[in-house]
């Protein structure tokens, strides 16, 4: 049985639709729908919740958030904190958007606002790391994303696994201890879409509209990128 601690850092107020019943939820049912076996641990992080004791059997989970990673907002410093320390301890790390980019600063990479514009709708990326390329078809990642941050620089030890024109860092691991994403895998093209109706008011409309006709175009492997982060984390 695999344990996930889920390191919450938004509960996303007025953002998610009826059919979701909890940010969280996404995960577990992204993982139930790989057949994995999965007990979980949700820790409010964004109010300061972090877990005490490191168990390197576990996976720690970093997801998403309306903050940026680049924030010094007293909950984000201390998580930031707590994920070098969990790293030097050998803590087995996950990071999806957010906590993709969180885990990047916090073991020296660099992360900052991309110029050129907000990235929604799915997106396909060229998968670089050998391991990575068995999980996916051609060597195409297709994720859903919903982002205006970018890490631009990866830290140190950090190996590339999947690059676009439009994020150089799509997706990165350090060993069988680190991999991180900035799409997201949990993300399903019903909430996405939800998203782009009804929650991009400052999205410019071509945007928009493209990223809603990805969704038409595109089918979303966040279970493919599931199974890679669980195979590689677990050494299986």
């Amino acid at each position: 049985m695999t344990r996930i601690n889920i390191l919450l850092c938004d509960t996303f107020p007025g953002r998610l639709p009826d059919f979701i019943p909890n940010y969280e939820s996404l995960f577990m049912d992204l993982f139930a729908a790989i057949g994995e076996q999965v007990t979980y641990r949700i820790y409010q992080t964004w109010q300061g919740e972090l877990p005490q004791d490191i168990n390197t059997d576990e996976i720690y989970l970093v997801p998403g958030s309306l903050d940026s990673a680049y924030s010094d907002k007293p909950w984000i410093v201390e998580l930031l904190k707590w994920i070098e320390r969990a790293y030097a301890l050998g803590a087995r790390l996950m990071g999806v958007c957010f906590g993709h980019q969180a885990i990047a600063r916090a073991l020296g990479g660099t992360v900052e606002p991309y110029e050129g514009g907000f990235g929604a709708g799915i997106r396909a990326s060229q998968v670089l790391d050998e391991q990575m390329k068995s999980y996916f078809p051609n060597d195409q990642m297709h994720l859903l994303y919903s982002h205006h941050d970018q890490v631009m620089t990866l830290p140190p030890g950090a190996v590339r696994c999947a690059t676009s024109d439009f994020c150089r860092n799509e997706s990165f691991r350090i060993g069988h201890q680190v991999v991180t994403f900035q799409g997201h895998p949990e993300f399903t093209v019903a909430y996405s879409r939800h998203l782009l109706l009804n929650c991009c008011d400052d999205v410019e409309q071509s945007v928009r509209v493209n990223a809603l006709k990805s969704l038409e175009l595109l089918e979303p492997q966040g279970p493919n990128a599931a199974r890679f982060a669980l195979d590689l984390l677990l050494d299986r």
